[in-house]
């Protein structure tokens, strides 16, 4: 209940514009056609936030027991490349906001969810985001659509 509570303030206070902001970065990305291989890294963080509370970021191979394209070399690269051209100036600006809303008590759950943002912006490509809660944790994210193993 306090994820869902914590949730819609976050909704309100914005988390919507800033989901919104990772979906625009996405599209840009798409029509760009260079920048397609990160706009999967961009949904995915335009997803987590919208719903952060409750839910954790894992590597995606640990998800699907299998290593993909972006979980491999490829995937290594290509946050080498974000980390460079985004990521580095992405995490500093989640820890500022950090910093910043850990002065009160009351902004110390924000804070969390910024630091978890820091760490899903240095280096997005080849992770999922699940449910914090489950132990066979499923993807909450539009893309993640490859059977887990259990599945098949």
């Amino acid at each position: 209940m306090i994820n869902i509570i914590l949730n819609i303030l976050w909704l309100i206070f914005g988390g919507l514009a800033f989901a919104a902001w990772w979906f625009v970065s996405a599209l840009i990305m798409i029509i760009s056609i260079v920048g397609i291989p990160f706009a999967r890294a961009a949904i995915n963080m335009g997803l987590f936030a919208l719903w952060p509370f409750g839910r954790k970021v894992i590597d995606r191979s640990e998800l699907t027991g299998e290593v993909d394209i972006g979980t491999g070399r490829f995937g290594v690269v290509g946050n080498i490349v974000w980390l460079l051209f985004a990521g580095f100036w992405l995490a500093i600006a989640h820890l500022v906001m950090a910093f910043g809303l850990a002065v009160t008590i009351i902004g110390i759950p924000f804070a969390w969810q910024h630091m978890k943002f820091s760490g899903f912006a240095i280096w997005p490509i080849g992770r999922a985001v699940v449910d914090a809660n489950e132990d066979n944790p499923t993807p909450f994210a539009a893309l993640d659509l490859k059977p887990r193993r259990d599945e098949d």
